[in-house]
């Protein structure tokens, strides 16, 4: 008796295909036996997609944030994302609360701690040496393996103040200290400059704002890819989008993407603000932004699932595969006419819109606003 069967769904591949659930895990993919039983069972009749559940890598959910806030599950499961990673929401002072908060949320949420004590505090988190304390970033990593996935550091002007890159070599040597866990670098304005980041940065590091049309961006004003990034990027260091209200361009995107420089994981820099104000709105319509600018249904699911569990080292998740987490996603592909906004004041004309109805986290079917609206299966 397994607790759920989803038939015929339609993969990313286009073939149909059943999944089975049992015990919070995927326990078959293919071919369910007809007369197989299920507490709950749901045909999808080929008509809706179903893919691993997404992973948004780069959300702001501390519901206590003086400036960047929002709900785990607004932004999760009620948008069809099963795991959000907050991206240095909190530091040491807050992440006790932090994780107490996340424990009631249908969604798995996960933790980059930034590396300044206060976190999102204040815009200038890095303006102080002192509030970098390796110690407490070590003994809140030991409590709260699991949660804290990696650590977070903002090198832009407005957050460093005067001391350019000091803090993020402290942030690689607290890496190297803790695991080598996960380094997610915010880029913006400068100074500190592009260059001098993107030459600290070693294998599974993550550029987030890999797109923004800032002038410290990945592109020379000839528009050929720089010089360091290069680097980097032959180094194994990661893009990721991290749309946010002021840090993605689809002029940089297509010119980037043109070049062959694609992201590696896409994710929305959500909170409160830039969801219901836009230009964010939410992981799926960032996600589908990129149909635009060049990238495949498959490319683009492959960013918030297989690729993001990768980048994040999330191993029991990001793939359909027998044995690993229930986390699923089911969705629409929407064919109409779309206008699509980044952060600089572009607008793009678009055909196809990803429409989440359910997520399913370790086998509880979720409805999405969406899903309910359409009446895509009862509960």
């Amino acid at each position: 008796m397994y607790d759920l069967i989803i038939r015929r769904a339609r993969l990313v591949d286009g073939t149909l295909a059943d999944v089975a659930v049992q015990g919070g895990k995927i326990a078959a993919v293919g071919q369910v036996p007809a007369d197989a039983c299920a507490h709950q069972q749901r045909d999808l009749a080929g008509n809706y997609y179903l893919s691993a559940g997404w992973i948004d890598s780069h959300v702001h959910c501390y519901p206590s944030s003086p400036i960047y806030h929002d709900e785990p599950d607004r932004v999760g499961v009620a948008s069809g994302v099963t795991s959000v990673v907050d991206a240095g929401s909190t530091g040491t002072d807050d992440i006790d609360e932090f994780y107490a908060l996340t424990r009631s949320s249908k969604t798995n949420v996960f933790a980059f701690l930034n590396i300044s004590r206060i976190g999102l505090l204040r815009q200038n988190e890095l303006a102080e040496m002192a509030d970098i304390n390796k110690q407490a970033i070590r003994n809140a990593i030991d409590d709260k393996p699991g949660f804290i996935i990696g650590i977070k550091a903002r090198m832009s002007s407005s957050v460093v103040g005067q001391n350019g890159t000091r803090p993020l070599v402290l942030a690689k040597e607290i890496q190297q200290e803790n695991q080598q866990l996960p380094l997610m670098v915010h880029i913006g304005n400068n100074p500190p400059d592009l260059d001098e980041i993107a030459d600290l940065l070693t294998q599974g590091d993550i550029i987030t704002h890999c797109y923004n049309g800032k002038p410290n961006r990945i592109l020379t004003p000839a528009g050929t890819l720089r010089e360091s990034i290069q680097r980097a990027l032959k180094r194994g260091v990661l893009l990721d989008v991290g749309h946010g209200t002021a840090s993605f361009s689809f002029e940089v995107a297509r010119q980037a993407i043109a070049l062959g420089i694609l992201p590696h994981t896409i994710s929305s820099d959500i909170y409160c603000r830039n969801r219901i104000s836009g230009p964010v709105f939410s992981l799926a319509a960032v996600m589908s932004k990129f149909f635009t600018v060049g990238l495949s249904l498959a490319q683009v699911i492959d960013c918030v699932t297989a690729n993001a569990a990768a980048a994040l080292r999330l191993t029991t998740k990001g793939r359909l595969q027998p044995g690993l987490d229930a986390d699923l996603t089911i969705f629409e592909l929407r064919t109409a006419p779309q206008v699509f906004a980044d952060s600089a004041g572009e607008s793009v004309n678009g055909e196809q819109l990803l429409v989440p109805l359910a997520a399913v986290v370790a086998g509880e079917l979720l409805l999405t606003d969406e899903g309910k609206a359409a009446d895509v299966f009862s509960l």
